[in-house]
């Protein structure tokens, strides 16, 4: 089960990445642009074939997947249409007359009005936003899936287990011995699987409420109306007083009442408010990892060179996240809460990638979107002034800072693919 459920998330995850890209090529299609290329995974191919203009193929480098689009860069201010005029002398110039020269070697002719830069700015943005927007669709269906059709476990009014004995904070775990106290509950009679119907005469529909009631009648004894066997029940357990983690703050404790139950657990499926509370706190939780992200590559550093130990909420790789999803599939929950980890996994991973291509960063795609923007608003200016209507945006300038970023981005892939080997993060922290 771990290797089928580390195979089956890798598939899952390089299903997403080509969705992504298919996202771009369907829009980039849409308005026209030509797209020779749409490949999953980089490096050497695997395998390939051609359906019309655009061939389509899997490459040997799962780290993700690219579409080519004709004419991402635009010409220089007073080039001839497909030409370029030679080259400046300086070493950034140079770089970017080959990435233009590279970029016009697949413009033919007839190909004038297929070029990415000739498209209007909001045609451009919503072709880069739209290999995120997919990225977003799969976090949503994954997360309807996991909520709406799963539903979340939560615990019931079925009394699940009954504790033995009183065991002091110290020593919880051990076996109770002669000595311990047992538990208002063991004493009082209850057993796993009866179900309470009522506390002191309150009516019991929610297990939140017959907690918040049993912590606050510490010292005293109660009456609860159980049901066993499909008979009614009244048994009277003294509550007694001790030291429990606070239901709003579990990393503090407080004194409180004392029953020594835990309660049955079950799936109960969510609406669609459910799914949308999700991703505002994946929204929020994306920003806050953001914010702390060259912290956290310091300590997946730290974790992979210098044995310290790996934080749970370490941002992980391909490699990782599908051992995770292995140790999942493979691990002795019950089926059903395996298939809902699984499927909540695949929701935030797709929202984390979608998220991170919006960085304002190029190659990226948030990259493409500012400078559509950006050529949005020097056109509309324009307009407004009744000035020349001014060219594309000349992302172009941009590829020194662009080719740094990139390999930042291949560096730190390929540290997390080995901070995901040497030291993994394990399921559960």
């Amino acid at each position: 089960m771990l290797v089928l459920g580390i195979v089956l998330f890798f598939v899952l995850l390089m299903a997403s990445i080509a969705l992504h890209e298919f996202g771009h090529m369907v829009f980039a299609k849409w308005f026209g642009v030509r797209v020779p290329q749409f490949m999953v995974g980089f490096g050497p191919t695997i395998r390939s074939w051609r359906r019309g203009e655009t061939e389509y193929g899997v490459k040997w480098i799962p780290l993700g997947g690219y579409v080519r689009m004709i004419g991402m860069l635009p010409p220089r201010a007073g080039d001839p249409e497909g030409h370029l005029r030679p080259s400046s002398t300086g070493r950034f110039s140079q770089l970017i007359d080959a990435a233009r020269a590279g970029a016009l070697e697949e413009v033919g002719p007839g190909d004038e009005d297929r070029v990415y830069y000739r498209k209007a700015w909001w045609q451009k943005a919503l072709i880069s936003f739209a290999g995120p927007m997919m990225n977003f669709l799969l976090a949503f269906v994954f997360l309807a899936v996991a909520l709406m059709g799963i539903g979340l476990q939560k615990p019931t009014s079925t009394i699940g287990t009954v504790a033995a004995c009183v065991l002091p904070a110290t020593e919880y775990g051990r076996a109770c011995t002669p000595a311990d106290p047992p538990t208002p509950a063991a004493a009082a009679g209850l057993r796993p699987g009866d179900v309470i119907v009522d506390f002191d005469g309150t009516p019991i529909t929610d297990y939140t409420v017959f907690q918040r009631l049993i912590r606050d009648s510490a010292g005293r004894q109660v009456t609860l109306t159980v049901r066993r066997d499909g008979q009614a029940l009244r048994l009277t357990p003294k509550i007694i007083p001790n030291t429990l983690p606070d239901l709003k703050n579990p990393k503090t404790t407080v004194t409180g009442g004392f029953l020594g139950i835990t309660p049955a657990t079950a799936h109960v499926r969510q609406g669609p408010g459910a799914v949308i509370d999700q991703l505002g706190a994946m929204t929020t939780g994306t920003l806050q990892a953001f914010a702390h992200f060259p912290e956290k590559m310091r300590n997946i550093w730290a974790a992979s060179f210098g044995g310290e130990k790996r934080d749970a909420d370490s941002p992980m790789g391909v490699v990782g996240a599908s051992r995770i999803g292995g140790e999942v599939l493979s691990s002795r929950q019950d089926n059903l809460d395996k298939i809902f980890l699984f499927v909540l996994m695949l929701g935030s991973i797709n929202f984390a990638v979608g998220a991170f291509n919006l960085l304002p960063l190029l190659p990226l795609d948030g990259g493409n979107i500012v400078g559509a923007f950006w050529e949005g608003i020097k056109r509309g200016f324009a307009r407004l002034t009744r000035r020349p209507m001014p060219g594309p945006v000349d992302v172009a300038k941009a590829l020194p800072l662009t080719y740094v970023v990139g390999a930042l981005i291949v560096v730190m892939g390929l540290l997390l693919a080995y901070a995901d080997l040497v030291n993994p993060v394990k399921l559960g922290g």
